[in-house]
């Protein structure tokens, strides 16, 4: 083992039981702190054969031209705008993503904040325990069957989606650029394609599932915001920059928007802001869509795996 011993430095949190599958093998550092500590992260890249990440880690400039032993970066989660993919092919470095460990994960995320905001009569647990009885207000909400999901990006996380949708007897609508109109997976789900305009306008439940590149970014403007059907909830778990917060608050304050789950952000963590406190009808997490207690340890154990693959 000593001979073909590599450093791998993992940055952010992973399962231990697949660190310490690592450490049988290798020399591991494990320090889900060290994303905000970049000049140790530095000085520690420049002894790392390999590099596992999330999403925080940047892996470009100046910590991309310090991973000079670097043979592969691990990708805990599916995403790669945090990874400089063009830098890491020039110096010879493999990158892998967790594709498919995190989908039920995302999946189950969607379909539980479309069921919440629909209905919106989870909040009430103060005020009923403080003897008040809210039930007029809070006896008009919407039920999942027969509400129309549309989703933006049809992968695989979409497609998994589609398939809880339905069984929750949602008619499930979807747009995907790359894909041609008539592309057999709509026909194998049941899910019919349409046009993003008619997606906008059209369903009671937006769900975003596609990657940042340029024709995402900035795609839910105000003014596409504003071409959601009246009442209509927006669920994004891909990534900021492609949504508006601030558009989509207002909409929310406005009452054109019936609701909005935002995981993704476009600096994370989210910066403290007045405009976003007690925004009606607005959840807010910290890009945990994908993380759950099984997806994280299918996740991990994957990357795990690939990575003492690629060190062999």
């Amino acid at each position: 083992m000593g001979a073909c011993l590599s450093r791998i430095v993992i940055s952010e949190f992973m399962d231990e039981r697949a660190v310490s599958q690592l450490a049988a093998m290798h020399d591991v550092l494990y320090d889900p702190a060290l994303v905000d500590d970049m000049p140790r992260l530095l000085a520690e890249a420049q002894f790392a054969g390999a590099l596992v990440v999330r999403n925080r880690t940047q892996v470009r400039g100046e910590l991309l031209a310090a991973l000079t032993r670097c043979k592969v970066v691990g990708r805990l989660g599916v995403g790669l705008d945090n990874i400089d993919l063009p830098g890491c092919e020039t110096r010879g470095m493999q990158v892998i993503a967790a594709s498919g460990a995190n989908a039920l994960g995302v999946a189950e995320y969607v379909i539980a904040s479309a069921m919440l905001l629909l209905r919106g009569a989870f909040t009430s647990t103060a005020d009923v325990a403080a003897g008040k009885w809210p039930r007029l207000a809070l006896g008009n909400g919407r039920e999942t069957a027969g509400k129309t999901l549309g989703i933006i990006g049809f992968g695989s996380i979409g497609q998994l989606t589609a398939r809880l949708a339905q069984g929750l007897g949602m008619r499930v609508i979807a747009f995907d650029a790359p894909l041609q109109t008539d592309a057999p997976v709509f026909r194998q789900t049941g899910v019919q394609c349409v046009s993003l305009h008619e997606l906008v306008s059209g369903s009671d439940v937006v769900s975003l599932h596609v990657p940042l590149v340029d024709t995402t970014r900035g795609l839910f403007d105000a003014a596409r915001v504003a071409a959601m059907k009246a009442g209509a909830i927006l669920i994004n778990t891909s990534r900021g920059h492609i949504v508006d917060i601030q558009a989509v608050a207002n909409a929310l304050r406005l009452g054109h928007l019936g609701g909005a789950a935002i995981d993704v952000f476009d600096n994370e963590p989210l910066a403290a802001s007045a405009a976003l406190v007690d925004c009606p009808n607005l959840l807010l997490t910290p890009h945990i869509s994908g993380v759950s207690a099984e997806s994280n340890e299918r996740v991990s154990f994957m990357i795990a795996e690939k990575v003492l693959e690629s060190l062999r």
